[in-house]
């Protein structure tokens, strides 16, 4: 089995200590460097080519938002989980739209850190849907109208089944409960979710599930009692 490779970015010495010795207990788990700046990350990706970048969210030059969004802009860009103190903040919601694939508190359990950096590594996102309706309405306020009637001119461009796996993959099924749901086979749904990503030219679910509420469909979907 081929080792996952974890680049740890983080301001505080003490916390990427923490995060190393955490991490080196996981045989399938590879710390292949670690940053302590923002400023430093694409320099390091491209030197130890990471699948995943475990990425504060708050340092002092480069901020781990500036950071994943540059690197989602990238070619074969690692996949990024984002570390932070308050899970209701506006800046992990501007990470997840920039691409990042999930986030997980500092204070979250050591062995759920670990479970993070394997789930995203094999393209599932780190987060529930709670969690996303938590963020969307801390962040509701603010140009919600225009941010809703751009997600559904981008929805349009989805047919009747994408757009269903849409509402489901907002919903946070997984592939095989979608299949369940939507009657049809697992493999039908992975295609269905890459046609989703290169129609509507995004990087992960995560963000996905971000547009689908945007749009308004997750509401309509409890509305019809799905």
């Amino acid at each position: 089995m081929t080792a996952i490779r974890l680049l740890l970015v983080d301001d505080d010495p003490l916390v990427r200590a923490g995060l190393s010795l955490m991490m080196g207990g996981a045989e399938d788990i590879e710390i292949v460097g670690e940053a302590a700046d923002g400023a430093e990350v694409e320099e390091l990706v491209d030197r130890t080519r990471p699948d995943v970048v475990l990425m504060d969210i708050r340092m002092p030059s480069v901020d781990g938002l500036t950071a994943t969004e540059r690197l989602r802009h990238r070619k074969d860009a690692p996949q990024v989980v984002v570390l932070t103190t308050f899970h209701a903040d506006e800046q992990v919601l501007r990470a997840l739209r920039a691409g990042a694939a999930g986030f997980v508190l500092k204070d979250t359990p050591p062995a759920e850190i670990v479970d993070a950096v394997r789930r995203v590594a094999v393209g599932d996102p780190v987060l529930s849907p709670t969690v996303t309706r938590q963020l969307m309405e801390h962040a509701a306020g603010s140009g919600a109208d225009t941010r809703r009637t751009h997600a559904r001119v981008r929805i349009d461009t989805l047919n009747d089944r994408e757009r269903e796996v849409a509402v489901a993959v907002g919903r946070g099924l997984s592939n095989a409960e979608i299949a369940a749901t939507l009657f049809m086979s697992v493999a039908t749904v992975k295609t269905h979710v890459s046609r989703i990503l290169a129609k509507l030219d995004l990087n992960n679910r995560v963000q996905v599930a971000l547009l689908a509420y945007d749009a308004g469909l997750l509401e309509e979907s409890e509305g019809n009692g799905h």
